[in-house]
């Protein structure tokens, strides 16, 4: 067996195989046919019996660009839901899955954080019945100075009488921002001052 290197432009050697077996010889002019051989087969009535017998060819799916344009094959188009059928599809990715377990970590020591600040700043949690009896407190303030403030003459002529109307209606406006604040805030911190 002769093998030939090939060298330079850093491909790798390639070997060629002479012992191929050679093409038949050109028949020689003086060489003639063989004349005479006839075949009992009817070609027409077995081509006829093996498309009869035959099973339909299904046709190949394809998609046309456009009224007029070209055919494709579905195939490589990305038409045809192939993923459906592999054994992970619809499986959430395990670097989604890790992902959402560290902002579930950070989260969770976002709070711890959050939790020491809070104590370290003395603030204190007010209690659901604290809140409660807080928001009955103001509205009950409120409705003292709703009373208050619907005793007042109709006709205020004095200086006097416009000062108190003025604070009266200042109190009612603080008093239901508060008791705003409270009712949007389920939860609520104060400071320990004490």
């Amino acid at each position: 067996m002769k093998t030939a290197q090939v060298t330079g432009g850093g491909s790798p050697e390639k070997k060629f195989d002479r012992n191929v077996p050679k093409k038949p010889a050109v028949p020689l002019r003086t060489d003639h046919p063989v004349m005479g051989i006839q075949s009992e087969k009817n070609f027409i009535n077995t081509n006829a019996a093996s498309v009869i017998m035959g099973v339909a060819k299904k046709p190949k799916p394809i998609y046309v660009d456009k009224r007029t344009g070209d055919k494709h094959d579905v195939e490589p188009s990305g038409l045809v839901p192939k993923y459906i059928n592999k054994k992970d599809y619809g499986v959430t990715p395990e670097y989604i899955c890790k992902r959402n377990e560290e902002i579930k970590k950070a989260q969770e020591e976002y709070d711890r954080y959050i939790q020491e600040n809070l104590k370290k700043a003395a603030m204190k949690r007010l209690s659901d019945e604290e809140r409660e009896a807080v928001l009955q407190g103001l509205k009950k303030n409120w409705e003292e100075v709703h009373k208050e403030f619907q005793s007042l003459s109709v006709f205020i002529d004095s200086i006097p009488k416009k000062i108190r109307k003025q604070r009266l209606e200042e109190e009612m406006k603080q008093l239901e921002h508060d008791i705003g604040v409270i009712e949007k805030h389920k939860i609520i911190y104060i400071a320990n001052n004490a």
